[in-house]
């Protein structure tokens, strides 16, 4: 692959017309305003069947988390259309937000990474106003269903079994692990892999808690020996080139690193086979998302990580942008997902919503339960 630089990848996108609306949605919207919104924080703990667990691993990681916050925001237009976000933000922030946007347009905000998960109500309404899916709304062509991953924390090894058990009887193939000081990742593998199928998969994160390469490799050279396992992220040092330089042609398993400001040296380098990012949501995802395409080093995208609408949400991004390879989130691992409709794999896809707009509905008796008032 020729050296590609920023300049390169922006000129694909203007070339692409990535992050733009199309004219019959624009249309369909433009007279539209908001005129009303409604902020819910809430707080939601986790699963019962891994709670103390989890309560144990933040613990030893220095945090003292029972619940996870979660605030969600409805938009309310003048032609009688709702939109639903989770905000991605505090209830304070995200209350200024939804203020200045009133009595302005949809349109205005299609990409706007500043209003963070706003962005998630604003496109369910365009796309409500278009009769479009969000995932249409953002692609010409989106696909039908994205893989998904299941997502646990760094927990026992016969616990860590029983999750990924589980994970797999509700149609997931991908597993997303946290490898920490505190377990012993190889024993988590081989509990894993002796209760999972042949064709679920694995990834270890390590958060940069191995250290140095060689410590990396170690580690790495023996989660290869189960054959579930196909990736690590983090193994070392983070966005430390060197120390990545020092794991290119040595590692078995594909590498992943959160990305940084400037990704091209890894790309251009190959020293990673993914990239994972979180937010923000609007023209930034677009762009980082065509840079995946074109250099065909995929995005693991990992900002849905409290609520199902923000799940839904990154789906529909994900069949919107082929550079999008897998979405994360640990809404499973919650007492609750707010949702009305489950969220329902089927052989590792999740088909994406074909109502317009995001196609989920914001469970309000749920969301009364957890509120924090």
């Amino acid at each position: 692959m020729n050296e590609l630089t920023r300049r390169d990848l922006l000129r694909r996108a203007a070339v692409s017309g990535a992050a733009v609306l199309a004219p019959h949605a624009a249309k369909a919207a433009v007279k539209t305003r908001f005129t009303k919104y409604e902020v819910f924080p809430t707080s939601i703990p986790m699963a019962e069947r891994v709670r103390a667990a989890w309560e144990e691993s933040y613990r030893l990681q220095g945090t003292f988390q029972t619940h996870y916050s979660a605030v969600f925001v409805r938009l309310h237009t003048d032609d009688g259309l709702t939109g639903i976000c989770e905000a991605l933000t505090s209830a304070a922030q995200a209350e200024a937000i939804a203020k200045r946007m009133i009595g302005h347009s949809p349109v205005e905000y299609f990409q706007d990474d500043s209003i963070q998960g706003l962005l998630m109500a604003v496109h369910d309404i365009l796309g409500q106003a278009a009769g479009m899916t969000v995932a249409r709304l953002l692609s010409a062509s989106p696909k039908s269903r994205i893989e998904h991953t299941w997502w646990t924390h760094c927990l026992p090894p016969d616990l860590m079994a029983s999750e990924a058990k589980l994970a797999a009887s509700l149609g997931y193939r991908v597993h997303k692990v946290k490898a920490r000081p505190w377990q012993d990742p190889l024993a988590q593998a081989a509990a894993m892999c002796a209760v999972v199928p042949k064709e679920y998969r694995i990834w270890a994160d390590a958060n940069a808690s191995w250290g140095s390469p060689s410590r990396a490799l170690h580690f790495i050279n023996g989660l290869a020996k189960h054959p579930n396992y196909f990736a690590v992220e983090s193994p070392v040092q983070y966005r430390n080139v060197e120390s990545f330089r020092a794991l290119k042609g040595k590692s078995p398993l594909k590498i992943a690193e959160h990305m940084g400001d400037d990704p091209m040296t890894f790309i251009n380098e190959g020293l990673l086979q993914a990239f994972v990012i979180g937010g923000p949501l609007g023209r930034t995802m677009a762009k980082r998302a065509l840079m995946a395409e074109a250099t065909q080093v995929p995005l693991w995208v990992e900002y849905a990580t409290q609520s199902g609408i923000a799940q839904v949400y990154q789906a529909q991004q994900a069949a919107a942008y082929p550079g999008i390879e897998y979405c994360i989130t640990v809404t499973h691992c919650l007492a609750d997902d707010l949702m009305v409709e489950p969220f329902q794999m089927q052989a590792g896809y999740y088909s994406v919503p074909k109502a317009p707009g995001l196609g989920a509905t914001l469970d309000m008796a749920a969301v009364d339960k957890y509120r924090v008032k």
